[in-house]
């Protein structure tokens, strides 16, 4: 998965770098100073693809010292599973963001991405294989929408505005172990992820 080339946003990318703005400037202003990376963890409703979201949020230098250990410090440090995760403001084809929500079915019914069944306890209609190319596809389009938006964040200066230096974005899917490599890297400028790709490499081994 990488990140779109640059175009004009859709209604609904337009609408997650303006909803996303607002997130960053709810963040609490005292844990300004200690977040050192900003989290994107993509994840769906009853494991729907057809209902992505991405819950934006970030890690701490205090959370990371709470979690380092003295045999793998970067471990803690770069690991989205020793980060805080859960409380975070969400956006996408959620009930928590229904404008987002709608701007979404219609972009991709619009993409002809849409399927309908296995909801309510209704059967999927249609061709298996031409299902899950659909949802491969309703995945690869919310991933780059996720990167798409990191990159705004950063082009637009919003980030080191409101925290007064670069962070990196780190985009994740806890259904695609290892992908957040390859997405973080197209989300950020390189100059702010070589620590995070140096663990990665490290961690990998020769």
């Amino acid at each position: 998965m990488t990140g779109r080339p640059e175009e004009s946003p859709s209604d609904f990318q337009t609408h997650l770098r303006e909803a996303a703005a607002g997130i960053l400037d709810r963040f609490p202003e005292a844990l300004r100073s200690e977040i050192y990376a900003l989290s994107f963890r993509i994840w769906r409703i009853d494991y729907d693809d057809r209902r992505p979201y991405v819950a934006i949020g970030y890690n701490t230098e205090s959370q990371y010292e709470l979690e380092k250990r003295p045999e793998d410090p970067g471990e803690a440090r770069w690991n989205y599973a020793c980060w805080l995760l859960d409380g975070f403001e969400m956006l996408g084809n959620i009930p928590q963001d229904p404008t987002g929500a709608e701007l979404y079915v219609d972009e991709i019914k619009r993409l002809g991405l849409w399927y309908e069944g296995e909801d309510e306890d209704l059967p999927l209609t249609g061709d298996d294989d031409k299902i899950d190319a659909q949802r491969d596809l309703l995945n690869l389009h919310f991933a780059d929408a996720c990167i798409d938006l990191a990159r705004h964040l950063h082009a637009d200066g919003r980030i080191e505005k409101l925290f007064g230096r670069g962070l990196p974005v780190v985009v994740f899917d806890m259904d695609c172990p290892g992908w957040e490599i390859e997405a973080t890297e197209a989300a950020n400028p390189p100059e702010l992820i070589a620590d995070f790709l140096t663990w990665q490499r490290a961690a990998e081994g020769p």
